[in-house]
């Protein structure tokens, strides 16, 4: 059967200071009533019932989890001791899933990612399920780039789209580029063989575990005892265990630049991640002067501003580009080009034991 597999363990520090240790990115509203991931999961139902949608956060965050995901059964909810970037992550899920379901697909999705168009986001789904179903293959979903962004990595695959056909379709990846320049994003753009990299990924959990053993063997070793133990009362000591060993990699890096028999479909579905401030700016309405107001929040002679209050009543006057958000007990400001570098703020706060603002 397919299964997703949610990733949620990150704390989403460019959403500082509304993202925070204790209540990170994706347990938070940012586009309507229901939080990112809630979102998540609504959006997978009519494709994968809430009883095969799993989640691996980390251990502080299971109970928040179960709170916003009650349709999911408890032990769905997969406990990470410590952050280990992706690699173990998806591990650790695929062992899980293995034991449960020997012939599982695993559709891998982040959780905080904005997609309007469920119905075309269903259709890529399908193509790539049944791709992945394959035995040895790998599946990501490419994203139609929109302008030549540099803050997504890229995928460049063999073929060229048509954009007559309405039936998506997967394609042979000749490569993966990190984050590009300016100049190298237009050239990718204009190459037009080059996707967005969305992060999603949809293989069989054997599969993934057969290339996690060969170019990653030591977050292989890290999971083997976790196999043994599943199910009984070691298997918290086994799972600890086994993140401390493994190495600390995405799956990007460690897996899927090495590996053979991948591809990739494209899909056009509105695609976000909500990396940042300036990605709630773009996806929000605006007012007249293009300013996009939540809370408390008055300008007069401003524009193209977002202001994100709480109690405080926040006022711009004369402002114009920038990105206010007020809490309780901190106020970020700073230029809707500049929001890549809020995290710089929660590295130094964490550095100099501020945490308590983190």
């Amino acid at each position: 059967m397919t299964h997703a597999v949610i990733m949620a363990g990150g704390i989403g520090s460019r959403f500082w200071p509304k993202s925070r240790r204790a209540r990170p990115k994706q347990f938070l509203q940012v586009f309507g009533e229901q939080t990112l991931i809630q979102n998540t999961v609504a959006r997978l139902q009519g494709l994968i019932p809430p009883e095969r949608c799993f989640v691996v956060t980390h251990e502080r965050y299971v109970e928040q989890t179960r709170d916003q995901l009650p349709a999911l059964p408890a032990e769905n909810i997969l406990a990470e001791p410590i952050s280990r970037n992706t690699a173990p992550c998806i591990t650790y899920a695929a062992v899980k899933l293995l034991a449960q379901d020997p012939d599982a697909t695993m559709v891998v999705l982040p959780a905080d990612h904005v997609i309007p168009n469920v119905r075309q986001f269903h259709e890529v789904l399908r193509v790539a399920i049944e791709k992945a179903r394959e035995p040895g293959t790998i599946v990501t979903i490419g994203i139609t780039p929109t302008h030549p962004a540099t803050g997504y990595g890229y995928i460049q695959f063999e073929g060229s789209l048509d954009p007559s056909d309405p039936v998506p379709r997967a394609y042979p990846v000749r490569t993966f580029a990190e984050k590009p320049d300016q100049e190298t994003a237009e050239r990718f753009i204009d190459s037009g063989d080059f996707l967005w990299n969305s992060g999603m990924f949809i293989w069989r959990a054997d599969t993934i575990l057969d290339q996690v053993r060969a170019h990653l063997p030591a977050a292989y070793d890290a999971f083997r005892s976790v196999q043994d133990a599943l199910g009984t009362d070691r298997e918290p000591e086994a799972v600890a265990e086994a993140f401390q060993k493994s190495p600390a990699t995405s799956i990007d890096y460690g897996v899927m630049e090495h590996a053979d028999h991948v591809y990739v479909v494209p899909g056009s579905f509105g695609w976000n991640d909500v990396g940042d401030w300036r990605a709630v700016y773009d996806l929000s309405d605006k007012d007249d002067h293009g300013n996009v107001l939540r809370g408390n929040a008055i300008v007069h002679d401003a524009s193209r501003c977002l202001v994100h209050a709480e109690d405080r009543l926040v006022a711009l006057i004369g402002i114009h580009d920038v990105i206010v958000v007020d809490t309780d007990d901190a106020v970020l400001i700073c230029n809707r080009d500049n929001t890549q570098q809020v995290r710089n703020i929660v590295n130094y706060l964490n550095s100099h034991q501020l945490t308590q603002f983190t």
